[in-house]
């Protein structure tokens, strides 16, 4: 079943704004371990853009989550995260998947791959709503030509648990039957009565009823290293998702080409200040959203009432004072707000018409005071 979420009104990341909405409660799993073949082998999660590891820039936007988990061999990274490895490493996406999945409680999972230089939080905020907004198993981002994007996703955690085990309990999936062996492409048994043959798919047996005759009464133990190597349509096939269109946020760098497009984008006017500030806090360790409009505005004013240089210092005493405040997005627009008053004060002292003395001050007496 497909069923289409409206897009909503779009902002940089290519799907409606969510910065309101307070997230439901989540884990995630990020895809880190691909053998990026072309990029030539490079360490992909590792590539920089906006002087941010892609790694790091797909776990600020899920930064909120209970539990993230990457999937992948562990490297520093900007946020505490839970590392785990599939079953071969290299194994594939399915198998990845699986292994993250274990490490999960949260009644939904995000699955997102380590590639996404544009994702951001009010992208993930936008996949749970359309998830909890019915009874879906998911909810996946649509790239430009509509394509799903099954690694740019909420699901529910049992959904996923359910489609996997199916998966690892089925030993001939994705396996080419014998020439003239037309029962094994079917799933079907070969001949009736042979010992260890299963249940034709669909076949329905009441509970408590007995297993029919010949077949192994029990179900085959979980076989992890079955996913290696499957493609995810076989997971995307069996569930009943809905599709959120994202072409910005959908975005991935499989090339290098995708990487260059990638940084000159993050340069644009639009986008560069942006950018640079969400760089900056990562580096400092510094999990803050703060009105940047409101800092920009005290600094043209230091740099126009007062003088130039003033506006950095300006700034940075602004967030000095914050943080002995106690910090926080409140701390900071009070600071600012004090210190802009003060700019207009100075500037206003140059621009009166007339001294602004106060009516007892006390005469000059300086013998240079005219």
């Amino acid at each position: 079943m497909t069923a289409h979420a409206s897009p909503g009104t779009f902002g940089t990341s290519g799907t409606s704004g969510t910065s309101g909405r307070r997230p439901p409660v989540y884990d995630a799993v990020v895809l880190a371990g691909g053998a990026a073949r072309r990029l030539g082998g490079a360490d992909k999660p590792g590539v920089r853009v906006g002087g941010r590891a892609l790694l790091d820039r797909v776990l600020g936007a899920c930064a909120d989550a209970r539990t993230t988990v990457v999937v992948a061999d562990p490297r520093p990274t900007a946020r505490p995260v839970r590392w785990a490895r599939e079953e071969p490493p290299g194994g594939g996406p399915l198998a990845a998947l699986d292994a993250g999945l274990r490490h999960t409680t949260a009644e939904h999972v995000v699955v997102l791959s380590a590639d996404l230089p544009f994702l951001e939080p009010a992208t993930v905020g936008d996949l749970l709503a359309a998830l909890r907004a019915g009874d879906a198993d998911g909810a996946l981002l649509t790239d430009a030509e509509g394509r799903d994007q099954p690694l740019v996703a909420a699901y529910r955690t049992a959904a996923l648990h359910r489609v996997l085990t199916s998966l690892t309990t089925t030993p001939t999936h994705d396996v080419a039957p014998a020439p003239g062996d037309s029962a094994a492409v079917h799933g079907t048994p070969a001949s009736s009565g042979a010992p260890g043959t299963r249940t034709p798919p669909g076949t329905h047996i009441p509970p408590g009823a007995a297993a029919p005759t010949g077949e192994a009464p029990a179900a085959p133990a979980p076989h992890r290293s079955a996913l290696a190597g499957l493609p995810l349509r076989r997971l995307t096939a069996a569930l009943d998702l809905v599709r959120v269109p994202g072409h910005i946020a959908s975005f991935d760098c499989d090339t290098w080409d995708d990487i260059a497009s990638a940084r000159a984008r993050i340069r644009e006017h639009g986008h560069v200040l942006d950018e640079w500030i969400s760089a900056v806090k990562d580096e400092l360790g510094i999990d803050l959203d703060v009105d940047t409009g409101v800092l920009l505005d005290l600094a043209r004013d230091a740099a126009h009432g007062v003088a130039r240089p003033a506006a950095p210092l300006t700034t940075f005493l602004v967030g000095y004072a914050a943080a002995r405040a106690g910090g926080g997005p409140e701390a900071v627009a009070e600071a600012a707000r004090k210190a802009a008053a003060l700019a207009l004060r100075w500037a206003d002292e140059e621009t009166a018409a007339e001294p602004d003395v106060a009516p007892d001050a006390t005469p000059d007496t300086r013998p240079d005071a005219e």
